[in-house]
């Protein structure tokens, strides 16, 4: 009689042992080679999953640069990873090793776009040489025909590292991300998704020199062709647009004008007393926008690096309606990248331009206006180029550290002078 009872607890504790093994058999840590597939086309991307002091993280990579979960959950085989910064959630299940769900976007497809991810492994190495598309490149369009925007050529960089590839369009606005990946047969396959802007391109050095780009997964699918600057230049091909001179001011001589709730409903405008006498970065932005992303983690160090020297830097930040009343991703992108500067709520972006109003050729999401200590602006900087547009990224904090510099220099006005 004795014997039974332990002999079920030892059944008992078999089973779960047995329960045990097999839930440790299928953990999540570790890299992850996944794919969110957009229009039929499958986008590769990288997924590292890791636990801290019990808690799950998810990260994507942006090249070099990575996005992490601002929420991540198991319950049993089901996985959530949440980026609130971009109102982005991949919902998963853990299946046969791997992971099956959807992804979800703000402004994905409704229901969200299929994902899947496998354990990664190490793709094996290529014999022989591959070409050489290191560098800058011209994308023009055709003749007669240019972006919304009104550029007539794009720019595209590249870096590589034998096999490895990484690549980015550089438009206006700002740059793709790094689009990562290796040649495969002569053609370098890259990829990419950090939460955001997902997209794939197929990228073919020709025979006369040119690089034959397939873009897919994106709204900007197509074919396009890239020439070297100099090769572009001997052909009379258009340039890309200055982000420098892209948009100016209607009247250099007016205070710039602001006054728009922030995110606890307060009035603030460029009468308040934190900004008089001050030099002031005022950003066009929004939480929708990838390149905004980009930048407010570099203002996020710059308003560090020169708040106590007089600088301040404030956002007019246009959201969609649906977003205007939470305040959601606002919320989670002020949190996520530690954001201490002014951040307002000037509208929907459809209303940019009845609200900004003093800026003539506004349409780029950001648009940086360098204010002086009178009130006035000095320099406008169209869209943000990231870090995965290599020298145009350091040319970039280059002229913004510069004209801080140089801003701050100038002497306060007297209260006399200031605002007239």
């Amino acid at each position: 009689m004795t014997s039974y009872p332990r002999t079920l607890a030892a059944a008992v504790a078999a089973v779960a042992l047995s329960a045990g093994a097999t839930f440790a058999q299928t953990p999540l840590d570790g890299r992850w080679s996944a794919t969110l597939t957009i229009n039929d086309t499958p986008i590769p991307f990288r997924l590292d999953l890791a636990t801290a002091n019990g808690q799950l993280v998810g990260t994507l990579f942006n090249g070099e640069e990575t996005q992490t979960t601002t929420r991540a959950t198991r319950q049993g085989d089901a996985v959530e990873l949440e980026f609130g910064h971009y109102l982005t959630t991949i919902r998963a299940s853990v299946a046969d090793g791997g992971l099956t769900g959807r992804v979800e976007q703000r402004n994905g497809q409704p229901g969200g776009s299929p994902f899947r991810a496998v354990r990664y492994v190490a793709p094996p190495e290529l014999s022989g040489s591959v070409p050489s598309i290191a560098g800058t490149w011209h994308i023009p369009f055709e003749p007669g025909k240019e972006s919304p925007k009104g550029e007539k050529a794009w720019r595209f960089i590249v870096k590589q590292q034998g096999a490895e590839v990484s690549a980015a369009v550089l438009r206006i606005d700002g740059d793709t991300g790094a689009l990562t990946g290796r040649f495969v047969n002569g053609t370098a396959v890259v990829s990419h998704f950090d939460g955001s802007r997902p997209g794939l391109m197929e990228l073919t050095p020709q025979a006369d020199g040119t690089l034959r780009i397939q873009s897919r997964g994106s709204n900007r699918d197509g074919h396009y062709i890239a020439y070297r600057p100099e090769v572009a230049r001997a052909k009379g091909l258009p340039e890309p647009a200055d982000a420098s001179a892209h948009t100016t001011m209607r009247d250099p001589n007016e205070v710039f004008a602001f006054n728009f709730p922030d995110v606890n409903g307060r009035l603030v405008s460029n009468e308040d007393p934190r900004f008089k006498g001050k030099v002031v970065i005022a950003i066009v932005t929004g939480t929708w926008c990838p390149n905004c992303h980009d930048e407010a983690q570099y203002l996020v160090q710059l308003y560090k690096q020169y708040r106590d020297r007089g600088l301040e830097i404030v956002a007019l930040d246009f959201e969609e309606p649906e977003q205007q009343d939470e305040l959601t991703r606002v919320k989670a992108f002020t949190k996520k990248y530690g954001v201490e500067y002014t951040y307002l709520i000037a509208g929907a972006p459809i209303e940019m331009w009845e609200k900004v109003p003093q800026a003539v050729n506004l349409n780029t999401w950001p648009a940086t206006f360098f204010v002086g200590r009178d009130g006035r602006v000095k320099r406008i900087h169209a869209g943000f180029a990231a870090a995965a547009s290599g020298e145009f990224n350091t040319a970039l904090k280059r002229e913004f550290t510069e004209t801080i510099e140089q801003l701050l220099r100038e002497p306060a006005p007297t209260s006399a002078a200031q605002g007239k």
